[in-house]
């Protein structure tokens, strides 16, 4: 098993991530409720559960089995592994649930599956009982923490919906056996520490959220200042960054604070050494994206794009190709169906929907082939997955598109090959 813990960029060969498979919660959601939970729809959970598989085992075929972690298997290790951690962990849950005081005791006493269940999808089957609402957003796990360089900056939602996303990641990497040297060094961060980020001045707290968080080089991390992350978050993580000498940039990202565009990651991922798959109307000069670069040394530089930064600080050979193939009303269509939400798992080799086929054409017109998750695991060994080279591999979507997050949002990576 793969234990390092370090990503430099969004593109070297993905060596260890963590998913989490659809649970039982989300068959819980109803229409009056989706928008509160943060689902745009309700969902066939038994075919995203079938479509969530094809992405895992695309995964483990370029990382192999045993570094493709399921946060339902860690969340069990972890209360097995810390009975200290574990009851924090319940105090924390049952208060924030608003629960009876005795609800602790019975939780505390029930044999480590059950738990893990209950904690995820809020349901207990034994007893045929709901303690609390299902989180969806679960699934997409680059929300609930981001690797920064060899550190692991576990994040802060704004939503209420994800607030027990928080309590359980917190948990999970103070107390699974996994992170165990993380915590030894203290390279983890923490943000939902309040204490350590008391409100600003205007009464601001730290939100910020993992798909607004790119490590897009080993100096240079990009934050998003969108509908889920904040000023005052941006720059509280830059000053701990920098205390820490985790990176030399630290750059704002400010992006419409809208729905359809809610990370940053729904409008732009990195899938090769010069190529970004990108939303066409929003990426280029006076496209409504300012950018602004804070530097360690106290300087900073802003730029009226993410182009002209991109080529200006990262890659004056940087080319982007735009989903929807740039044209309306495609590009609408398959940005919002995740059209620039792609995982790359090797430089020029990706992870993405099914379901946007005018992407796709831009994708072929600049070099890449078009192969299906199912005829690469019917037909792949692995002497081709290492020679692989600009390659989009699809996967089946028509459920997992409907809440709202693709392969990008899906994983959360804690080792790149560097």
């Amino acid at each position: 098993m793969n234990q390092k813990i370090y990503v430099g960029n969004e593109i070297d060969p993905l060596q260890s991530v963590i998913i989490h498979r659809p649970d039982a919660g989300i068959a819980r959601i109803t229409p009056k409720r989706s928008s509160e939970l943060l689902f745009d729809d309700i969902v066939h959970l038994p075919l995203m559960q079938q479509e969530h598989d094809q992405f895992k085992k695309v995964l483990q075929l370029f990382t192999g089995r045993e570094n493709v972690h399921e946060v339902e298997n860690l969340l069990y290790e972890a209360l097995v592994a810390d009975t200290t951690e574990k009851r924090k962990l319940l105090e924390w849950v049952v208060q924030h649930e608003e629960l009876p005081v005795s609800t602790l005791d019975f939780l505390q006493a029930l044999p480590e599956a059950e738990l893990r269940d209950i904690l995820i999808t809020g349901y207990h089957a034994p007893t045929d009982h709901i303690f609390f609402d299902p989180i969806p957003n679960y699934i997409f796990t680059r929300d609930i923490a981001v690797t920064v360089g060899k550190y692991v900056v576990i994040t802060k939602a704004a939503k209420e919906a994800r607030h027990r996303e928080n309590y359980l990641t917190r948990f999970l990497f103070g107390a699974h056996p996994y992170f165990q040297t993380l915590r030894e060094q203290g390279r983890i961060i923490n943000l939902n520490l309040l204490e350590h980020f008391p409100p600003s001045r205007q009464g601001e707290h730290v939100h910020i959220e993992g798909g607004d968080v790119m490590m897009i080089h080993p100096d240079y991390l990009l934050i998003g200042c969108s509908e889920r992350s904040n000023p005052f978050g941006i720059t509280s993580l830059r000053d701990i960054l920098f205390q820490k000498d985790a990176v030399s940039q630290v750059v704002k990202v400010n992006i419409p604070k809208e729905r359809s565009y809610m990370h940053i990651d729904t409008l732009f991922t990195q899938i090769g050494r010069h190529d970004v798959i990108a939303y066409k109307p929003l990426i280029e000069e006076g496209g409504g994206i300012a950018v602004t670069v804070y530097r360690k040394n106290g300087e900073t530089a802003n730029y009226n794009g993410l182009a002209s930064f991109w080529r200006a600080e990262l890659d004056p050979e940087v080319r982007f190709l735009f989903a929807g193939d740039g044209i309306s009303p495609y590009q609408e269509r398959e940005q919002w169906t995740d059209g620039c939400n792609l995982l790359a798992l090797k430089p020029g080799v990706a992870l993405a929907y099914d379901r946007n086929p005018r992407t796709e054409k831009a994708l072929i017109a600049a070099g890449y082939r078009i192969l299906s998750a199912a005829d690469l695991l019917r037909e792949t060994d692995t002497e081709e997955i290492r020679q692989m080279e600009n390659t989009i591999i699809t996967i089946p979507s028509s459920e997992l598109s409907r809440a709202r997050g693709g392969s990008h949002c899906m994983s959360c990576p804690i080792h790149r090959m560097n």
